[in-house]
């Protein structure tokens, strides 16, 4: 669906956030019958002023207004935090009623130009590598979707790269022009609705005619479940021999290499982690896919490696007077990601802080990782979900088992249990919400309480 489409339709707007004000102000010039946003949650901007402030003069409707309001809608365009197993979502679509999102509104027409990036983890880094490297050897492009800027509210660009979440991937009718996948995990189950829900929502990404997909095949989970969509998805893997991955270069060192071929060192990605080189290789498949000779713009590829910020809140190093240096993983928020995360410094004396909104994830391959690898460290669990992550780790005879009353409290225990040169790494294997407005607030609380307690 178009927003040329929504032009003299009933058109709900569910949300407040910042897909919600690009799409009333997206949808408007259309000339909708009627536009509205509706909410039933209680944010800021969820009162007239806040709202106001935001959109203008869009009215907007909260309890048994907003659920009538929706009911008679011909389109509710959703944000990204309704979840398909939502009543009223049931409800509506019972109805008859046509749901979409912001993203989707602006795949259907921007498709052509797009480069559409998810997985349940390395979304976020493999996009923002995509995004500098093609401005590093001269294709200009626009970064945004999940990250920075809502589709909707995107400027004109001639390239653009998008990372998507399963929430933006679950209402497209419109597959990117390149689709690029970097993993594929249970996560966010209770949005979807079940495991199997979850791989249908995320995958809707590739599932409506993209001219290329470019995949981690080091990923077994991915490669299975891409399989079921048969031979007619254009695939591009990535990881094996004959493609990017990392091997013994000229200098018997770790390089990134295309088939036989060396690119540029290991060293040259500043990155910790096996993880991330497996983010690179993904996004160096996708500049092949938009027509970069990573060869030859190897220098360039080189230079722009060179200056490219690695993300805030992803293993992000924390320096402190006591010689200990603390890593805000505070992004974290399934177990494989942590596992990724204590993998990159179990070469250190190392204190992992687990722990967060308890949505009932599976911590068996966490211990399966600790237990396999033996892994030494100290693990101190916070709530929600830290009681329940003690419990499964129970006879790693590697790993001292602490807890703490909240993050705060765990950050001062740390400190005792970790030897100057080690690492405390807050890589939490669970959601913020709950005690945090957001995975932002963790790490600010976190940073406050290594400056409160430094040395």
């Amino acid at each position: 669906m178009k927003l040329t489409e929504l032009g003299g339709r009933r058109v709900v707007v569910w949300g407040t956030g910042r897909e919600a004000t690009a799409a009333v102000k997206a949808i408007a010039p259309a000339g909708p019958a009627e536009l509205v946003a509706v909410q039933d949650q209680q944010t800021f901007l969820a009162t007239s002023a806040g709202w106001a402030e935001a959109a203008g003069s869009i009215p907007l409707y909260t309890g048994a207004e907003a659920h009538a309001a929706i009911l008679r809608a011909e389109v509710l365009v959703r944000s990204p935090g309704v979840a398909q197993t939502h009543p009223w979502l049931i409800e509506a679509r019972s109805h008859g009623v046509r749901i979409t999102g912001g993203t989707a509104l602006w795949m259907a027409d921007n498709a052509s130009r797009a480069i559409g990036v998810t997985g349940s983890k390395g979304k976020s880094t493999t996009a923002t590598l995509i995004h500098h490297l093609l401005a590093a050897v001269g294709r200009p492009n626009v970064l945004g979707g999940n990250i920075g800027t809502a589709a909707l509210a995107l400027p004109e660009s001639e390239l653009y790269v998008l990372e998507l979440s399963m929430y933006q991937c679950a209402d497209l009718d419109d597959s990117p022009r390149t689709a690029v996948l970097t993993s594929l995990y249970p996560e966010h189950l209770d949005w979807s609705g079940g495991e199997r829900e979850y791989y249908r929502d995320k995958l809707n990404l590739v599932a409506h005619a993209p001219e290329q997909v470019v995949f981690n095949a080091r990923d077994p989970r991915l490669v299975t479940e891409l399989r079921t969509f048969g031979p007619r998805l254009p695939l591009r893997p990535v990881g094996g021999d004959d493609s990017f991955h990392v091997a013994a270069g000229p200098d018997d060192q770790p390089w990134f290499q295309l088939g036989a071929q060396p690119l540029f060192p290991r060293a040259a990605l500043p990155l910790v982690g096996r993880h991330n080189e497996s983010n690179l290789c993904v996004a160096l498949g996708a500049l092949q896919a938009a027509g970069v000779d990573c060869l030859a713009r190897r220098d360039a590829l080189i230079e722009g490696l060179t200056s490219f910020a690695p993300l805030q809140h992803r293993l992000t190093p924390i320096e402190d007077p006591s010689g200990i240096t603390f890593v805000d993983d505070s992004i974290s928020t399934i177990p494989e990601s942590a596992i990724h995360a204590i993998e990159a410094y179990a070469h250190r004396p190392l204190t992992v802080i687990l722990g967060g909104q308890d949505r009932g994830v599976d911590y068996a391959p966490l211990r399966e990782f600790l237990l396999t690898a033996g892994i030494e460290a100290t693990v101190i669990a916070i709530p929600d979900s830290g009681p329940r992550i003690l419990q499964a780790l129970e006879g790693v005879r590697t790993l001292q088992r602490l807890s703490a009353e909240d993050l705060d409290a765990a950050v001062e225990l740390a400190r005792r249990h970790t030897p100057a040169g080690g690492v405390v790494l807050l890589s939490p294997a669970a959601p913020s919400y709950g005690r945090f407005d957001n995975f932002e607030h963790r790490s600010r609380v976190f940073a406050e309480a290594i400056a409160r307690t430094a040395p």
